[in-house]
């Protein structure tokens, strides 16, 4: 029998049953469900609510279940529903008539924002901490690599001088904002809605400080209403992971490319690379596509959620109860994604030979030329139209700018002097990069020291 099925003459379809269950995936939930109920039973005897040895039988019986279901001696069948339902049954299986104190001021409403929150909130420090380790990673490569020349893109053509120690850097600082989203995320959702009841509260004299307290919340929700309707904690942290599934779908990107045969800047270790079941000289950069595909996937989530939630009016319906597998499926992808990640990366090859012939083609040192006129008193768009028109010739004559002679040179400007060589070379257009942001190595260096502080900062 359904602890609900008071109201009711005849047991429901087992087609409804079916579909109406939720403990396949909310049972997930269970350490939080238990935990938030041994903290309400707490509440409840300190308040004289109900008996304080009840409270104390229900909190330890509670515990019991807790370690039943942790060693797996304990199951749950569809027929319970959801979680919260599941450990009410088994509570009152154990102890009886005080079992089915617990329920007393809560509702399910309530229970599951509270047993929902509280999972995410763990989510959100267990990720932040892999975001963290990977974070770490990309400053020790940046760390080795801060003079290895490289050329950066634009629309996939070569563009200017960098360093591949300035592009670690780049991505560093997208998951800096990725770990700094998922903590404004976290704040806004650490509120208490337990003590909402249904909807409307509840009459009994309930003391939602000392449950918040206890469960490590930071407030309580202002407005019942509100407290178990809320899911924006819930899309805000899927909006949250898919900025970071698009950061790493465009560093997975990248990871393909450089890793390709027409690039070859880097080589992923065999660990972390596939073969092919028919052409034996293939090396596969699989854990990079499977991350730019599963970026898909978490984006599918934040979508069905926003659309389930989209045209509900208060309070709850059971609409939300799609919220769940939503929010598992994307946080479970993220978490598995990470760490490989890391390791990825970790292990690579740095073919800086390779990346520094790049460099030396395509003519990136352009703008570097156009600024050498500049600063001898050109005016820019002069300037521009000079090197355009210096690399024009090159492109028929296949040549590079700094292979062109001085009289060359001298025939479209005459402030070109013999120092323009060594303007022209790669690493000192690199060098002079020293702007705050830029790719120069002391500049990459100071980068790298705002990111370590940033998550020393969060480990200490």
């Amino acid at each position: 029998m359904k602890l609900w099925s008071g109201r009711f003459d005849k047991n429901t379809d087992k087609l409804v049953d079916e579909l109406n269950a939720s403990i396949t995936f909310d049972k997930r939930m269970y350490r939080e469900d238990i935990t938030g109920s041994m903290a309400h039973a707490a509440m409840l005897g300190a308040q004289g609510i109900i008996d304080p040895a009840e409270a104390d039988r229900i909190i330890s019986t509670l515990r019991d279940i807790l370690a039943d279901i942790q060693s797996g001696k304990l199951d749950f069948p569809l027929e319970v529903e959801d979680i919260h339902m599941g450990v009410e049954a088994e509570l009152t299986r154990r102890i009886g008539d005080s079992g089915k104190r617990l329920h007393t001021a809560r509702s399910r409403n309530d229970q599951v924002a509270l047993d929902f929150r509280m999972w995410i909130k763990n989510a959100v420090i267990e990720i932040r901490g892999l975001l963290l380790s990977l974070m770490e990673a990309l400053a020790s490569i940046a760390k080795a690599n801060t003079t290895s020349l490289m050329p950066s893109y634009t629309h996939l053509q070569r563009a200017q001088p960098s360093t591949f120690g300035h592009y670690m850097m780049a991505y560093a600082n997208m998951l800096k904002r990725d770990v700094t989203r998922l903590e404004d995320c976290f704040d806004r959702m650490d509120e208490l809605p337990l003590g909402s009841g249904a909807l409307a509260a509840t009459t009994y004299p309930i003391d939602r400080y000392a449950v918040a307290r206890e469960l490590g919340f930071e407030r309580i929700t202002d407005n019942s209403l509100d407290g178990v309707s809320d899911r924006d904690y819930a899309i805000e942290l899927l909006s949250a992971l898919s900025i970071l599934m698009m950061h790493l779908s465009r560093f997975s990107e990248e990871i393909i490319l450089w890793c390709s045969w027409e690039f070859k800047y880097i080589e992923l270790d065999d660990a972390y690379s596939t073969g092919s079941s028919i052409m034996p000289q293939k090396k596969n950069p699989d854990i990079a596509e499977l991350t730019r595909g599963k970026t898909g996937r978490v984006y599918g989530s934040l979508m069905g959620l926003l659309t389930v939630m989209k045209a509900l009016p208060l309070a709850y319906n059971k609409d939300m109860q799609e919220d769940k597998e939503q929010v598992f499926d994307a946080v479970d992808n993220v978490k598995k994604i990470l760490p490989v990640f890391t390791a990825m990366l970790l292990t690579m090859k740095v073919n800086t030979d390779n990346m520094r012939k790049a460099a030396e083609n395509g003519f990136i040192n352009a703008t570097d030329c156009a600024d050498y006129l500049v600063k001898r008193g050109l005016p820019f768009r002069d300037a521009y139209t000079i090197v355009g028109r210096l690399v024009n010739g090159c492109v028929a004559s296949g040549k590079k700018l700094e292979e062109l002679s001085i009289e060359e040179l001298r025939e479209l400007s005459p402030v070109f002097d013999t120092d323009i060589y060594s303007a022209l070379d790669p690493d000192t257009c690199v060098k002079n990069r020293k702007v705050p942001g830029g790719p120069a190595p002391e500049e990459v260096e100071r980068q790298i020291g705002i990111i370590e502080s940033f998550i020393a900062e969060r480990k200490a």
